[in-house]
This record gives structure tokens, C-alpha cells and sequence, in this order.
């Protein structure tokens, strides 16, 4: 299956039909079934500590997830997120931006499985895993 959207039409797709968030997502690199996505750290996402707080990481999964999808299927903003299970495995290091590494594990018409390792920019093991399921809507 090839791409249908590449780092510069991922990162356009943000900003334009999610400009809530313009600013906050960078899309780093795209693969068949992968995205590497960077959260640019803010101090709104930080928790009493310094630290990225638990659904900023969460976020950054979920839209990892999305990209990769929108990826290999085209700009679809309507698929959504059905499920996800999170694990929280280390702190990530105080106000250093998160990157997130997604590999689709099924990409089918009507669901999609990622996983996504979330990595503190300059720590080597990985701060969270997730794995989601999302829905993609039919086509008309």
C-alpha cells in the first residue's frame, strides 16, 4: 500500500483543519504504516514537578496514531479513536519535548490498530507505549 500523505501534507492537514492544536504537533517523518511525530513541550503541558503531564502523553499518542492512518488512507478527518490501553513507564525528563514513534499493526477498511513508544527527547528508553484502535468511517 502506498502513501497517500507525506510529511508536508500531514503537517498542512494539523494546520488546517486542526489549527487548536497548530504549533503543538510536528510530523518528523512518514513510512509505509509509520509516523514519528514531535510534541513541541509548552508549559501547559507540564504538571506540578516540571514534568509532561499523563494526557499530554496520551494526546501525542492518539495523534500519532491518526497521522499514520490519514497516512496510508488520505485525508479523512472523520476517523476516530474506538480504544486504547496506555502505559505510563518512566518520567519523562522535566520540559524536553516527547517524541512519538507509530507503527500501524492493521490497517483495515473500517478499523486500524498502532502502537505508539513515546520517547523524552534525549532518553533512550521509551516514557509510555500505547496501543489504539481506531475507526474509519465508509466510504460514500
Amino acid at each position: 500500500m502506498a502513501l497517500k500523505m507525506d510529511v508536508a501534507a500531514l503537517n498542512r492537514f494539523l494546520e488546517t483543519e486542526f489549527a487548536q492544536v497548530a504549533g503543538e504537533f510536528t510530523v518528523e517523518a512518514v513510512e509505509e504504516m509509520a509516523v514519528t511525530v514531535r510534541l513541541n513541550v509548552g508549559e501547559r503541558h507540564l504538571r506540578p514537578g516540571g514534568t509532561v503531564s499523563g494526557p499530554t502523553m496520551f494526546a501525542l499518542a492518539d495523534v500519532s496514531v491518526y497521522l499514520a492512518i490519514l497516512a496510508m488512507i488520505g485525508p479523512k478527518a472523520l476517523a476516530v479513536t474506538t480504544g486504547c490501553s496506555m502505559d505510563f513507564m518512566r518520567k519523562p525528563a522535566a520540559a524536553t519535548d516527547l517524541i512519538g514513534q507509530c507503527r500501524l499493526l492493521k490497517l483495515g477498511r473500517v478499523l486500524a490498530v498502532g502502537d505508539v513508544l513515546i520517547y523524552s527527547e534525549g532518553l533512550a528508553q521509551p516514557v509510555a507505549r500505547a496501543s489504539m484502535t481506531y475507526s474509519i468511517p465508509p466510504e460514500r
